[in-house]
């Protein structure tokens, strides 16, 4: 069984990656902070100033542990990996599909429609548990509108239509996202979503956020031997993992929407642990370790996988995912379900 838990992320500025003795070692400052054997992890992610030598580079290439480089804001700079494995045939079969006027569509319909029921899900759950302190009319609009384009999707639509359902769906989410901030929100507001860089608290942990579970996504894929570059919504350009981005559309509304409501509104982050500047919002080291720390423990919760019918962790559901659409392009399945939390 692939690990899914066991990827070490270096958030330290100035901290320095060497090898010693087939095992990573963090130094900061010429003192050793951490020691951890590579055979024992299945990435690396470093956040801003973090150097890697070379040695480590190779012997981590050479053992299929990818290095991934983030910028402080957990904007994508690039990803150290050795050579592809898995089947060519799939990887041929995805190609087939990604460049298909039929297939594409369906398969990034399968996407989408996880998507928009994973944020109707967290919008109903809101008004829910905190009716009484939402704009229940505003909100209630907000669910009807993703009901309308869910229904949308059933339609048979070219790729620009369908994102352009996505467009709509997206805007009437984030319409009433600052609705489900229930605490302090004169210092964490939400008026839209902004990115590259993040111009607010919340929008500086969603990008964190979306950018780690794309990590998570991009290694689960290419487990299984798909290629993480070649997808269907979001089409081929250089440098973006086009099949990682689709599939974590699915994930990001229950995971990474509802961890960063969950840390602001149960205080476990603070105003004063972002730093704001003219360039952008950045967390400090304590509150990235933080939201880091709750993300793995996100993936730990046990859930049931609404297609399997199994108890899975949330973390070993992206393999699940990654396995279920290759067997669809393999042809083993009619159709991709997406996940959809219940």
């Amino acid at each position: 069984m692939k690990k899914h838990l066991n990827t070490l992320f270096v958030t330290t500025q100035g901290a320095y990656l060497h090898l010693e003795s087939e095992a990573v070692v963090v130094r900061v400052e010429k003192e050793i902070k951490l020691r951890v054997p590579v055979l024992s992890i299945a990435g690396i992610v470093c956040f801003g100033n973090v150097l890697v030598s070379p040695p480590l580079m190779g012997f981590c290439a050479e053992n299929q542990v990818g290095i991934t480089f983030l910028s402080e804001y957990g904007r994508f700079l690039a990803r150290v990996q050795g050579p592809v494995s898995g089947n060519v045939l799939l990887r041929k079969a995805q190609y087939r599909a990604s460049d298909d006027a039929e297939a594409a569509p369906a398969v990034a319909r399968s996407f989408l429609t996880g998507k928009l029921l994973n944020s109707r899900t967290v919008l109903q759950r809101a008004l829910r548990d905190h009716g009484d302190k939402l704009d229940r009319p505003r909100m209630e609009d907000a669910v009807e509108r993703l009901k309308i384009a869910q229904r949308h999707l059933e339609a048979p639509q070219n790729l620009d239509s369908l994102r352009g359902v996505e467009g709509d769906a997206a805007s009437a989410y984030f319409d009433v996202f600052d609705q489900l901030i229930t605490t302090d929100r004169s210092h964490f507001s939400f008026d839209g979503r902004n990115r590259r860089p993040p111009r607010d608290r919340i929008n500086c942990m969603l990008s964190f956020v979306y950018t780690i579970l794309m990590h998570d996504v991009r290694s689960a894929l290419e487990g299984v031997g798909l290629d993480p570059q070649v997808g269907f919504l979001h089409r081929d350009r250089p440098g973006r993992p086009g099949l990682a981005l689709d599939m974590m559309e699915e994930f990001r509304p229950i995971v990474a929407d509802r961890l960063v409501l969950s840390l602001v509104n149960l205080g476990k982050v603070k105003a004063g642990g972002f730093l704001l500047e003219e360039s952008g919002v950045t967390m400090d080291d304590a509150t990235r370790k933080a939201v880091l720390v709750a993300y793995q423990e996100r993936k730990k919760e046990e859930l049931t996988h609404p297609f399997l019918g199994e108890k899975v962790a949330l973390g070993f559901v992206f393999h699940l995912q990654a396995l279920l659409l290759a067997r669809h392009l393999r042809g083993d399945l009619d159709a991709y379900p997406p996940f959809v939390l219940k």
